[in-house]
């Protein structure tokens, strides 16, 4: 089990990825890993869905992630601003050996499964800088961009070094919540 605190920002990209990948190329990036990625939340079984932000609710979710190598319990927890941008973040996690096990034991001591979201990532890396390009399934195209890098240590200098590259990108938010916008989605067909 491991507590990992790292500086990480996700844009929405403007269409689709084949500009974004083009420029990296162009930049020097090359492909450091490619990997699908399942993350299933689950949540208390006694909390009110309906009462309650899609903030709230992910506060209170703990994630099945399979990474078909990597399989793991995570918990995130989140310090954000009143503008919702993401002041500092860590996560919490466990390995497990089956992910149906995890399943389960998460449904025995009270938790129930809210949503699904399935990705298909890719990975370009040049000098430390990490760029994953997370083809959603069923939602947008995003770029997460993470480091742990002495240099580039707080979110300010990770945007900057974003920007620098001009990649058709939203500029409007840094701080795109995939699970929040899927929750939503969720919450919504739950209701109907």
């Amino acid at each position: 089990m491991g507590v990992e605190k790292n500086n990480e920002i996700t844009v929405k990209v403007n269409g689709g990825f084949n500009k974004v990948i083009e420029i990296l190329k162009n930049k020097g990036f090359k492909i450091s890993d490619k990997f699908s990625l399942e993350d299933s939340y689950f949540v208390p079984k006694d909390i009110e869905i309906n009462k309650m932000t899609t903030r709230q609710i992910l506060e209170k979710s703990v994630i099945v992630r399979d990474v078909g190598r990597c399989k793991v319990l995570v918990f995130k927890k989140k310090e954000m601003d009143e503008k919702g941008n993401i002041l500092s973040q860590e996560k919490v996690e466990c390995d497990i050996f089956n992910i149906e096990d995890g399943k389960r034991f998460l449904k025995a001591i009270g938790y129930k499964e809210i949503m699904e979201i399935a990705e298909d990532d890719t990975a370009y890396s040049k000098d430390g800088l990490c760029l994953v390009l997370k083809n959603v399934k069923n939602g947008d195209n995003l770029i997460e961009v993470e480091t742990k890098e002495e240099d580039l240590s707080t979110i300010e200098e990770l945007k900057r070094k974003l920007l620098e590259l001009n990649l058709p990108i939203d500029t409007s938010n840094f701080f795109v919540k995939k699970a929040e916008i899927e929750l939503e989605k969720a919450i919504r067909n739950y209701k109907n």
